[in-house]
């Protein structure tokens, strides 16, 4: 693809003066071949997204741009100026879990920034850190090491991080992966909650019943935007095929694409 080659700006999502991110003409590569290719969109404030597509489709790849925690090619990412905080949840198996800490003392990281490096928690984050387990169902797990959970109890002590977080923006990768069907229940309500409290959530997952139920906005990607909006109207079987046509026909072998630096 040329660098002049861009495909036209087009709208998804809601409008930007009502975005909590607007993503403008979004590409990213590996090793120069498109992983996001011109996304243009936004996710409204306190929205609750499921961002949901075929394996390779880029969706931790979304999350990770949001985040700035890779390269983009062209366009941007803009966030709004009143998102003071983040919290992001990565996949279970890019967590390392064999480092020796309790599950009190990992929820209470959710602090970090507030307490740096060499800082104390005070009484009232220590307390706040026991209702965030007693929350999660945790409650009498404050001294067990990490590396002794399950993988269910372990996605628990991260959602209680991040309930002490109290971000504004929450980015989930995959959230109940492996995951028994009562910690999903539980889990899922607290997400709930956050959308109840006008906090913007966005999800990755597979689940599409899950995503139909829970989830009031969706955004189908293949690598490009397939559709988003109204989680019923995104995935309408016409769309699902779509964006399962368009992952078959990916070759791995195609031409770069050219962007501009």
């Amino acid at each position: 693809m040329s660098a002049h080659a861009h495909a036209p700006m087009r709208a998804h999502g809601p409008s930007a003066q009502d975005a909590a991110i607007a993503l403008e003409n979004l590409t990213v590569t590996y090793q120069r071949h498109p992983a996001l290719h011109h996304i243009n969109g936004c996710f409204e404030k306190g929205s609750l997204t499921a961002v949901i597509g075929p394996n390779g489709a880029g969706k931790s790849t979304l999350l990770k741009s949001i985040l700035g925690l890779i390269r983009i090619n062209s366009g941007r990412v803009v966030t709004s100026p009143q998102r003071k905080r983040i919290a992001y949840l990565p996949q279970q198996a890019e967590i390392e879990r064999g480092f020796p800490i309790s599950v009190f003392d990992c929820v209470l990281l959710g602090y970090w920034s507030r307490m740096g490096l060499f800082g104390r928690a005070d009484a009232a984050m220590q307390q706040r850190t026991f209702e965030a387990l007693a929350a999660v169902g945790l409650e009498g797990f404050e001294r067990r090491p990490v590396g002794s959970l399950s993988a269910g109890q372990f996605q628990r002590v991260l959602f209680a991080r991040i309930l002490l977080q109290d971000a504004e923006l929450i980015l989930l990768d995959e959230p109940f992966n492996a995951i028994d069907a009562r910690t999903t229940g539980d889990l899922l309500a607290i997400i709930r909650t956050w959308h109840g409290e006008g906090r913007t959530v966005i999800a990755v997952l597979h689940d599409y019943d899950q995503v139909r139920t829970q989830f009031p906005q969706a955004l189908l990607l293949a690598r490009e935007v397939v559709a988003w909006g109204d989680t019923g109207a995104v995935l309408s079987n016409a769309n699902l095929q779509r964006a399962k046509a368009m992952a078959e026909a990916q070759d791995a072998h195609a031409p770069v694409c050219e962007v501009p630096a």
